[in-house]
């Protein structure tokens, strides 16, 4: 029955790939059919990486892929196994301590992983069985059962949210432990079981879920509920994100509710996006290992003289066979060329102190002690959200001293992300003042000088699409910047985005006020204080791709109409041409001034058109395969031939100090590129204020408006790029310096480039002749004092970090965002900072240091980075050279005992001199040193600079 039921309802569509069925509360849909349980994973999160069992051999292994640690074990083992002029304490117990303190490290993280899987898999839950609650420990949920999760609890598995104690079937949900997002996100339960408010009737629910097999974005889910009833068809209702609960997140403002538990364990969308990131080793690190070979070589090189000079020694048969010293029968009777190889062994065994075996763990402690730094400075602690910098990963932290190129995002990261509506137009009138004063106060753009302003209706219009067309929604009961929708109570706007809650207020603020969306109608309260309701019939999102977002809406009159508002190049080309040029000038004018613009535009659709529409939506919900994509074509048929109304603009306003960071990066010999989603004009005003484009810097521009939008687009970039490089190469001639940056040149240049035109210079077309786009656009780019990359896609943005970082002298690269888009190239970057702003915390989880303002990037490099880079090198520097001193006098010995293999040191100091004598001040040292003091570097940029020398050439030359 079940399956002749779902083949009827999905009538037509292709065989489906990668899903699962789950049946809600283990009820089977017919007592007739038998029903066989999926086996899925439990709900037990392991994200420790030992046992009890397998520590030992696991860890041993991974320890000895580490070259030094493996040549010792060679080395012993053949002290052990040949007669060799030093015990093999001397090897096997600076191999050990080395072993054994880095299994106890690895050891108690692990441990400390163990304790923290402990106590979210023996949490107590509670699940729906029999109608009635039965209390389980977390690890036991399995999939298909209905959990009841209560205010400020955590979700402990993905869940299909079925009900909730309240009446719209609505509940709020922070997912800090996932993005950091702090803000409330709004979940909607399935239309058909909003009812099923108690065990008892969540309890007599039969259903079977079909959705995707568990992956790990979090904001995308793919599924369809069947709801079967006694003696009727069943009811199949599509699912997406909005009905996904996800396991970390916690419920808010909701008494409780009821989901279906979909994934568990480690298939849960918080458990597949812990899944470790490739792991970045540091250019030290690497330099480490290339000197580690050298001195190997430096090693058999001294072995072989030893040994090829014994031999010449005892080529006279008095210096072979003293009178004192006669050879055994056993020793005549051996072969000699085993006899060489066997005296080979032995002066390696000899010299093989030249090697530092506990380098890499005075490194590694070194490392991570000196990260804590980091997290203590009180300079780098914000009390507005009472967080300080965040180390995710301490292998880094020279990296910060050899930055050469900085790539960061705008908004949120060099602006507040804060936004504060300005001003709006309608019809090509401005409006600044609130239309209660003054009954309108607006201004005409031109030449004439006079006050004038839409027609009444226009302006109703416009400020009810704003009012309309958001996903904004309202929390009672708070009294921070609340709204008074009705006096006896007060009320804050909550929405994921901040630019949605600018552009409400904005409208309250000339007379229209959004009061709350019920039971799937929308109230607002118009100038003259009288409630109007619409019901909200579908919401088409907002997504990267389209730019935009839209809502069709049913008047109580009866009229449909679909608002629609997004960025002005997804407007413009979807509204009557003849009506974007009045607006097009405002929009123009706010984003040279740096303000975030949105235009907003409407139609009014008729019930057949409609019909359509609802009928288009429906189907793509109910997709399994390609949702997305069908969605994506429905909504570019609806959102056409629609009317233009008006735009908004945004402020945005800049970080504290960001400017002057900025300059300080600059002064510091670093190359700081923005790249950006936003519109050019607004993100060319942004890079104005923060200073990285100066009033002298000559720009030059490689966008669609330079570019133009002709068949023949690639001619005239190609003209562009020669005209560039061949001003650049004439104005910057070729200097010692490579990659270098040289600021006292008469002239600086900064380059502007759009998405589209970046696309034309990677992915060229096949006919063009523009193979080499690429190499003349990376030298264009290596000549600019700065960079402005705007309306940027994120896999873009990794691609311009990866260009710059696989150029000819591979320059460190730094990353710094704050959003999920800037995730990309934040692990893209040699350093990938994270800005803990109000776009979530995905980019501070994925980065390597997290910070809470873009000010805090200035101490971080100059002042932090420059000395663990100096310190750094000093204590290679030191390993390297103590132990060449140390074995040379043992070398030069050999001259004076006739090449014996004679020990100079006691084999207690041979031991012992690795382990204490001279690790530990050392470490000390690297720790506490500051050559110059903080105080100083911060204030004087240019200091960082004598720091950026190859980390090759830093070891061995003063710091």
């Amino acid at each position: 029955m079940l399956r002749r039921s779902l083949s009827r309802l999905c009538a037509g569509e292709e065989k489906r790939v990668g899903t699962r069925t789950v049946v809600v509360g283990h009820r089977p849909v017919s007592e007739t059919d038998a029903y066989v349980a999926q086996k899925f994973c439990d709900n037990r999160i392991v994200s420790s990486k030992y046992t009890i069992w397998n520590f030992l051999p696991k860890n041993l292994f991974e320890q000895f892929r580490r070259i030094a640690n493996f040549y010792f074990l060679i080395i012993f083992l053949v002290q052990v196994i040949v007669d060799t002029p030093t015990s093999p304490v001397t090897s096997g117990l600076p191999l050990f301590f080395v072993i054994t303190v880095t299994a106890i490290k690895q050891g108690y993280e692990d441990w400390l992983r163990h304790r923290a899987d402990n106590e979210v898999n023996k949490s107590n839950v509670f699940i729906v069985e029999n109608a009635k609650q039965v209390q389980k420990e977390s690890e036991k949920i399995k999939v298909g059962d209905i959990v009841e999760v209560k205010a400020d609890e955590t979700f402990p598995c993905d869940l299909i949210f079925l009900a909730s104690s309240s009446v719209d079937g609505t509940c709020y949900v922070t997912t800090a432990s996932l993005d950091g997002e702090s803000n409330f996100k709004t979940h909607y339960a399935v239309r058909d079981t909003t009812v099923l408010c108690t065990d008892e009737a969540i309890d007599s629910l039969t259903a079977t879920i079909e959705c995707e097999q568990p992956q790990p974005d979090l904001y995308k889910f793919v599924g369809r509920i069947i709801i079967y009833r006694s003696n009727q068809e069943p009811v199949a209702r599509s699912l997406g994100p909005e009905n996904l609960l996800l396991k970390g997140a916690t419920l808010k403002n909701t008494k409780k509710i009821y989901g279906v538990a979909v994934y568990t364990g480690m298939e849960t969308k918080m458990a597949l996006n812990y899944q470790g990131k490739s792991q970045k080793r540091s250019a030290v690190e690497k330099s480490i290992n290339a000197f580690l070979i050298v001195y190997l070589c430096i090693l058999l090189s001294k072995a072989t003289v030893c040994t090829t000079l014994k031999y010449v020694w005892q080529s006279n048969p008095f210096n072979d066979e003293p009178w004192y010293n006669e050879k055994t029968k056993k020793e005549r009777e051996t072969f000699k060329v085993l006899r060489m190889f066997t005296d080979f062994l032995s002066f390696m065994v000899l010299f093989n102190f030249i090697i530092p075996v506990s380098m890499y763990v005075t490194v590694e402690m070194q490392k991570f002690l000196g990260s804590f730094f980091i997290s203590w400075d009180k300079e780098m602690y914000d009390e507005e959200i009472k967080e300080g910098a965040l180390v995710n990963t301490s292998d880094l932290n020279e990296e910060l001293g050899q930055v050469e190129y900085v790539f960061t995002d705008k908004t949120g990261t060099l602006t507040e992300n804060s936004m504060e509506f300005i001003e709006c137009c309608i019809d090509g009138h401005k409006y600044k003042d609130c239309m209660a004063e003054a009954d309108g106060f607006s201004q005409t753009d031109g030449p004439l000088k006079y006050y004038g302003k839409a027609e009444k209706c226009r302006e109703e219009l416009f400020l009810r699409a704003l009012c309309l067309c958001h996903t904004v929604q309202i929390k009672e009961g708070d009294q921070v910047d609340g709204l008074i929708g009705h006096p006896e109570h007060k009320c804050t706007y909550i929405s994921s985005s901040p630019d949605e809650i600018a552009l409400v207020k904005g409208a309250k603020k000339y007379g229209f006020t959004f009061l709350g969306l019920e039971n799937d109608f929308m109230k607002i309260q118009n100038q003259k204080n009288e409630t109007e309701m619409y019901q909200l019939l579908h919401v088409l999102n907002f997504d990267p791709v389209r730019r935009r977002m839209s809502v069709i809406v049913r008047t109580t009159a009866g009229k449909l109409l679909l608002f629609c508002k997004g960025a002005d190049s997804s407007i413009f080309p979807r509204v009557q041409q003849e009506e974007i040029q009045q607006t097009k000038v405002h929009v123009d004018r706010n984003a040279m001034d740096g303000y975030r613009t949105l235009c907003v535009a409407f139609k009014e659709l008729t019930q057949k058109e409609y019909d359509k529409i609802d009928r288009q939506l429906n189907e793509a919900k109910m997709a399994l395969q390609d949702r997305e994509e069908k969605m994506a074509k429905v909504f570019e048929d609806t959102e056409a031939d629609m009317h233009l109304i008006g735009a908004t603009a945004v402020e945005d306003r800049l970080q504290e100090q960001s400017a002057e960071t900025i300059e300080a990066l600059h002064a510091a010999g670093m190359k700081v590129w923005v790249l950006t989603g936003d519109k050019m004009e607004t993100a060319k005003s942004t890079c104005y204020a923060c200073r990285l484009f100066q009033t002298s810097t000559e720009l030059l521009e490689l966008t669609a408006r330079t570019v133009g939008e002709s068949e023949r687009k690639e001619d005239r970039l190609h003209e562009l790029l020669m005209e560039y490089h061949k001003k650049l190469i004439q104005d910057f001639p070729k200097n010692r310096g490579g990659l270098k940056r040289s600021w006292t040149l008469s002239q600086e240049y900064g380059l502007i480039i759009d998405g589209s035109t970046l696309s034309l210079i990677l992915n060229p077309s096949q006919d063009s002749s523009s193979s080499n786009y690429k190499n003349i656009f990376l030298q264009i780019c290596l000549k600019c004092a700065a960079v402005l990359c705007c309306r940027m896609a994120p896999l873009q943005k990794a691609q311009i970090v990866r260009m710059v970082k696989n150029t000819k002298g591979s320059p460190i690269t730094l990353s710094v965002g704050d959003g999920a888009n800037d995730v990309s190239m934040i692990l893209e970057a040699h350093v990938g900072i994270g800005i803990k702003g109000k776009e979530g915390r995905q980019a501070s989880r994925n980065s390597d240091y997290a910070v809470p303002k873009f000010k805090h990037l200035r101490k971080l490099l100059l002042a932090h980075g420059h000395l663990y880079y100096v310190r750094i090198a000093h204590l290679v520097q030191y390993f390297f050279y103590k132990n060449l001193c140390f074995i040379l006098p043992q070398f030069l010995y050999q001259f004076f005992c006739g090449f014996s293999q004679q020990p100079l040191y006691d084999a207690a100091y041979l031991t012992m001199y690795n382990i204490c004598f001279t690790s530990l001040p050392i470490l000390a040292y690297s720790l506490l040193e500051q050559h110059i003091s903080i105080d100083t570097l911060t204030s004087d940029p240019q200091l960082y600079m004598f720091s950026e020398i190859g980390p090759l050439e830093r070891l061995f030359s003063p710091c």
